[in-house]
């Protein structure tokens, strides 16, 4: 591979993560907005937006024959499901302050995937590995007791995310048309979110001024961009370049739910936090070993 050619897969890489990481800011500014609508015109407009790249890609029938498989089709739903948690769960904290939780979140993903290698996949368990579960119950009990209540929203995006990214690699679809499929099937529901909420006195219709709208509508635009950015990244550079890019996202959203929005950070949660980066260290480092062995 020539060197430019890697050089320009990592910059889309960095600006596939950057462009997720910033897209926490795109939803404070939407704040006013019920999570559940904002979801519903993502979905909407994620589908016009990526079915439109597929058509111009003519890869458009894509999504639809792998939906006419009936095992490919329960996992495409089971992961459409599992992505609206996640993108719903996301968007609640972030217009609800808790913008700390949705980094926890994926910080703690890595961890949660590693157990359902173990779990589900059958997959060796080594000393590092317990270690590193073990530090994370710990930073979850931690955060447990500093909130009076467990970490809820993280573990779901964990979760979620985890999952998620289990069936999509059962799916034999790229990332775009996957993700299109996902839609596809979610497009009905999205369509009667919005429709029952379009008359309710805090609606996207009866509220939203110009700018809000032209927000609310670009959803599907940057839901695909930063997907699309991935896409050229992954066929350029190793997914062992990629990889550590990942924890970009979970740390531009805790350094903007600390440093721009004020959010409380108190020692205790903090000293959580830590216990979840330790691990994610001796992850990173237990990983690196393995793939030189």
């Amino acid at each position: 591979m020539s060197r430019p050619t890697e050089r320009s897969g990592i910059a889309y890489g960095l600006g596939a993560y950057i462009t997720w990481g910033l897209l926490t800011i795109y939803w404070k500014f939407l704040e006013d907005f019920n999570a559940f609508e904002l979801i519903g015109w993502r979905i909407i407009t994620s589908a016009i937006i990526l079915l439109a790249i597929l058509s111009c890609n003519k890869n458009l029938r894509k999504p639809f024959t792998a939906l006419q498989n009936k095992q490919t089709r329960i996992r495409i739903m089971l992961a459409s499901i599992l992505l609206t948690i996640n993108w719903t769960t996301y968007v609640w904290a972030v217009v609800h302050d808790q913008v700390l939780e949705t980094a926890l979140g994926y910080f703690i993903a890595p961890i949660f995937t590693m157990m359902i290698g173990f779990i589900v996949l059958g997959e060796p368990i080594r000393t590092s590995h317990r270690f590193v579960i073990t530090l994370a119950t710990v930073a979850i009990a931690v955060l447990t007791y500093s909130n009076d209540q467990p970490p809820w929203r993280a573990l779901l995006i964990a979760s979620s995310w985890s999952l998620y990214g289990y069936l999509k690699k059962q799916v034999q679809l790229t990332s775009l048309e996957s993700l299109s499929a996902e839609v596809l099937v979610l497009i009905l529901p999205a369509l009667g979110v919005v429709w029952l909420t379009y008359d309710r006195s805090d609606s996207v219709a009866n509220t939203a001024s110009v700018y809000e709208w032209a927000l609310v509508l670009l959803t599907g635009l940057m839901t695909a961009i930063p997907l699309l950015m991935f896409g050229a990244a992954s066929r350029r550079v190793p997914l062992s370049v990629l990889g550590p890019m990942q924890y970009l996202v979970p740390t531009f959203n805790f350094l903007l739910g600390w440093l721009v929005y004020s959010e409380d950070l108190d020692p205790l949660k903090l000293l959580g936090f830590a216990f979840v980066w330790v691990g994610l260290v001796i992850f990173f480092v237990d990983s690196l070993k393995s793939a030189k062995n």
